[in-house]
């Protein structure tokens, strides 16, 4: 047995097959036996199995003998360090877990503290480790969850995956929590596995390689057209993901659909949506776990400590962004380490963590914050204890409320849609390994923007921040641990102007008030530089009524600035420098009220610690296609007014009489004022209507929801009479199915006994019905009566029989109907069985003559037993006739041990019975005469019996006798010579007659 920390084998040779691992747990012998049922006999499948099933750690498994009746591959109970080979198949053994490394099955001992055993995920984990795209995992009957995190593992190596269908098994948990994944490749009952197993495996693995190779050399124009029809159904672009991952997903889906050619799968693509939905899915494989790479995690804690809460007021809001966070481990990890950190510091502070992801299942996953109880092998104890709760089932774990609440999970796309801002901590871990060079320096970039000064960002362990290690200085650069370094972005690309995270015409489509033929018809950079090229400046905006920016030009960095809160639909008015804001308040309210040109000039905006002079002009976009646009766009032209030279200020000046252009300054200021105060007050009562106009609106609008919620509670009303009406309906379906249940576990229950009964019995029955037709019978009927299970209904009189001389069984049953006197006979069957066999009338519970039944009771042995008995018996008689007999009588086997001793010989030569079978017959006939005897007895093998001889023997006191003896013969029922029986009686002849006279 091999431990974790002896987990370390010299390299076996590299495997060249593919490997499934198969788990089970509740119902899954069923399920392995259909399974290897469904491959055809002697057939070589060119694979490796290896079963993993849930088993009590202290009996001993049969499962290995069970599967080998139904396969002719070569089976084995798996021991430590056993080389995997093809056409095989390897059980786990009891109390184990099992790991495949380079090739080699490795036991590991199952530590007692372990309180979740799950040794489907524990393998499947070595086994996409271990063979990457040769990884084949299929998740059978069972109970729980055991896999699931398997199947994740699997996938992101390429591999494939199948379940067994649930609606085919009763213990369905295990292949339905496999399948929400959304990562199995087929869906089918155990039995139709294989054939679909094989086919992949023969399709993928023969042609892999080129197909592989034919891929990388295709042309770009079929793999964007694959990632158009992506974009089309999900709205999210992987053109600029790095080709070897995605061709390695699209390469296997090509395979589980058995399609050579890209271009036919682009057909397939374009007739089939789910498997665009299939493709999408298998792109957004999502490996993640709690507190995945612990080191890391503990580096980020203590900078949590140290780093995070400095200068942050007590009650402060903490934000934190967890993009790509698949189904929320990695955020809830955050958040538990923040929680202990603030606990350590004795502060407290408001957590809001925004967690995203463009898999909407993944997030609805990360939403319910339930996850299976392998998340015990990544937690401590104290921490699974304290911020999670255990299912009833045993078999997963909830995050507490105190923690879901801090986060928030939506569907975020990180390339197009725009960024959450005043964050205090990025946490973005193994993302941006997926994404090419260009895309990941646009990344950094806008984490920069995302991040307060002093922010703290959180990469993968390999991933980094490249070429911008001016915005960030590394914290920890094994941990991948980096500060935001303020200011430093725009001091290093101020030629860029500010940073502004794009708007596509994707998220622009999704604006209130843009219509679809805007979409459609006019692009905003082009209609905006349309308006750029009739009116020169050096930065312009292009906005709606409200001031929403739907696209910038030029360096807009000194006249706007970014607005504070959460980063939703940018506005020019709320980004708008102090000294322009509210000029361009009222210029913007009079170019919407009026439809004309608005200008105002030498505005004093404030700029990086000084003024600058700026000439405001907003222009109405007027063109063919915009005149159709609602709402109407504005055009906002900001540029640096010039500015007048001194020295011809004062010519001027001195070139004017003093007096008069006294009076002329003072009522051209006056003049000005009296325009704009009259322009403010034109404003304000504008607002103020629009504001009466919005009350009175939002006064319906309130009126209306209050009928339509008084509406919506008579109808929650309703709702609730219903529900309790329901509940009461099916309480009462439930007591009367419990009944019922009841009833029909104890019918089965009896039918279970009577079948134990009459199976125990060894008795043979048969029912039939008062037309003779046969309506039961059990198994051992049909030794005796040629009977199959299509046979019900069946005359009994029609079907052949194994009894030899009786054939009027019809008869005898009419008899028995007829007169309701029960019939016994001894009756034999052709394989020389005898039964006793006996019709009576079958009665029912009413007395009720309703056929009758035929049994078959095996008396074979009786019959033996009598046999025997008789031959016992005259045997017997035998016995006492030698009992009896005055001579002695004696039976030696052919090697002269004595086997028999009649009372007569114990009294003529003094051995008793005992002392004499231990004796051979050579121990009682003298020296001289023991050859001469040794050949009497080989004259039998042609005399069978010999005449009486006069010879001598010894007698136990040692004295030498003279008797007569007569030598028969024993011969058993193949005529061969077995023993020698002797009759022997004391000589009275004269001393001197010769001895062993011959015969």
């Amino acid at each position: 047995m091999t431990t974790k920390k002896q987990l370390t084998t010299p390299q076996a040779p590299p495997v060249r097959f593919p490997i499934v691992g198969i788990g089970a747990s509740a119902g899954g012998l069923a399920a392995f036996e259909a399974f290897f049922s469904g491959i055809p006999a002697n057939t070589e499948p060119g694979m490796a199995f290896v079963l993993v099933q849930h088993l009590a750690p202290d009996h001993k498994s049969l499962l290995t003998e069970i599967i080998q009746r139904h396969t002719s591959m070569s089976v084995f109970e798996v021991k430590d360090g056993m080389i995997v080979q093809p056409n095989c198949i390897y059980i786990i053994p009891p109390n184990c877990n099992m790991a495949l490394q380079h090739g080699t099955l490795k036991l590991l001992e199952i530590s007692k503290t372990d309180k979740q055993r799950l040794p489907i995920d524990f393998f499947f984990h070595s086994l996409a480790q271990d063979q990457h795209e040769r990884a084949i995992g299929i998740i059978l009957s069972g109970a729980g969850s055991d896999g699931t995190q398997g199947v994740r593992l699997i996938k992101s190596e390429c591999g494939m995956v199948m379940a067994q269908s649930p609606e085919s098994i009763e213990f369905d948990s295990m292949p339905s929590s496999a399948i929400a994944t959304g990562l199995v490749d087929y869906v089918l009952p155990a039995a139709q596995m294989p054939a679909k197993l094989i086919d992949y495996v023969n399709h993928a693995f023969g042609k892999l390689s080129q197909l592989g190779a034919s891929l990388t050399l295709q042309n770009q124009d079929a793999m964007n057209k694959i990632f158009v029809l992506i974009r089309n159904q999900t709205g999210h672009d992987f053109s600029q993901y790095k080709p070897n991952t995605i061709n390695r997903r699209i390469e296997r889906r090509m395979v589980a659909h058995q399609i050579e050619a890209i271009g036919d799968y682009i057909k397939y693509l374009q007739q089939t949506p789910t498997e665009v939905e299939a493709l999408f899915l298998d792109m957004l494989i999502g490996v993640t776990n709690f507190f995945r790479d612990p080191p890391a995690f503990l580096a980020l804690a203590e900078q949590l400590k140290s780093k995070l809460f400095v200068n942050k007021p007590v009650g402060a809001v903490i934000r934190l962004w967890v993009p790509g966070c698949s189904t929320g481990e990695e955020a809830y990890s955050i958040a538990i380490l923040l929680v202990e950190a603030m606990e350590a510091l004795n502060l407290s502070y408001t957590v809001q963590i925004f967690a995203t992801d463009i898999n909407n299942r993944a997030i609805t996953a990360a939403r319910i914050g339930r996850y299976p109880a392998s998340i015990s092998d990544d937690i401590l104890p104290e921490r699974l204890a304290r911020f999670f709760t255990a299912e009833p089932d045993g078999n997963s774990y909830r995050i507490h409320k105190g923690i879901r609440d801090m986060i928030v999970f939506s569907e975020h796309d990180l390339i197009k849609d725009p960024p959450f801002s005043k964050l205090d901590l990025i946490s973005c871990r193994n993302l941006m390994i997926y994404f090419d060079a260009t895309l990941q320096k646009k990344i950094i970039p806008l984490f920069h923007y995302s991040l307060n000064p002093g922010g703290l960002l959180f990469l993968g362990t390999s991933e980094g921040v490249g070429e911008y290690d001016d915005l960030f200085s590394a914290l920890d650069r094994k941990s991948k641990l980096y500060l935001h370094q303020e200011n430093s972005y725009r001091s290093h690309h101020g030629t860029r102007g500010l940073f502004i995270p794009p708007m596509t015409a994707l998220r622009a489509a999704n604006q209130p008030g843009i219509s679809k033929k805007f979409q459609a018809k006019l692009p905003l950079r082009e209609l905006t530089e349309q308006m750029l090229l009739q009116h020169i400046a050096s930065s312009a905006v292009l906005v709606n009524s409200k001031g929403d920016i739907f696209y910038l030009h030029g360096r807009t960095g000194m006249y706007l600035e970014p607005a504070e809160g959460e980063v939703g639909i940018n506005n020019i008015l709320k980004m708008a420098r102090t000294g322009l804001r509210s000029r361009l308040t009222i210029a913007l309210h009079k170019a919407v009220t009026t439809g004309e040109i608005t200008l105002d000039k030498s505005l004093r905006v404030k700029t990086n610690g000084h003024f600058t002079l700026v000439n405001l002009s907003i222009y109405p976009v007027s063109s063919k296609e915009a005149d159709t646009l609602e709402p109407p766009l504005y055009l906002v032209i900001l540029e640096e007014a010039p500015v007048i030279d001194p020295e011809q200020m004062h010519q001027a000046l001195a070139n004017t009489p003093a007096h008069g252009h006294l009076v002329d300054d003072n009522e051209r200021i006056i003049a000005e004022l009296k325009q704009e105060l009259l322009a403010k007050e034109d404003y304000l009562v504008s607002t103020h209507e629009e504001l009466e106009s919005s009350n009175e609106e939002l006064k319906s609008t309130n009126e209306e929801m209050q009928s339509v919620n008084e509406e919506l509670q008579s109808t929650n009303e309703e709702l609730e009479t219903s529900k309790e009406e329901l509940q009461s309906v099916n309480e009462e379906l439930n007591t009367v199915n419990t009944e019922l249940q009841t009833k029909v576990d104890v019918a089965s229950q009896l039918y279970s006994d009577m079948n134990n009964l009459l199976d125990g019995s060894g008795i043979a029955t048969i029912f039939v019905d008062n037309n003779l037709r046969i309506l039961r019978f059990n198994p051992l009927v049909t030794e005796i009566i040629n009977l199959v299970p299509h046979d019900t209904n069946r005359p009994v009189n029609h079907i052949v029989t194994n009894l030899v001389n009786y054939d009027r069984i019809g008869e005898d049953i009419k008899t028995v109907l007829k007169t309701l006197i029960p019939i016994e006979n001894r009756v034999q069957a052709t394989d020389d069985k005898w039964y006793t066999m006996r019709i009576q009338p079958y009665r029912t519970l009413n007395n009720t003559i309703e056929g009758a039944v035929i049994t078959f009771v095996n008396i074979t042995k009786t019959m033996q037993i009598e046999e025997a008995l008789e031959k016992a018996n005259k045997l017997l008689r035998l016995a006492v006739v030698v009992r009896d007999a005055h001579d002695a009588i004696t039976v030696q086997d052919l090697n002269g041990r004595i086997i028999a001793w009649n009372p007569g010989a114990v009294r003529m030569y003094g051995w008793s019975e005992e002392e004499a079978l231990l004796m051979n017959v050579s121990d009682r006939i003298p020296k001289a005469l023991r050859k001469k005897a040794l050949d009497k007895v080989l004259n039998l093998s042609h005399a069978k019996i010999l005449k009486p001889y006069r010879t001598q023997r010894i007698t136990k006191k040692g004295a030498v006798v003279e008797v007569w003896i007569t030598a028969t013969a024993l011969i058993n029922e193949t005529g061969q010579i077995y023993a020698v029986a002797t009759t022997e009686r004391v000589s009275e002849s004269p001393a001197n007659k010769p001895l062993e006279t011959p015969q």
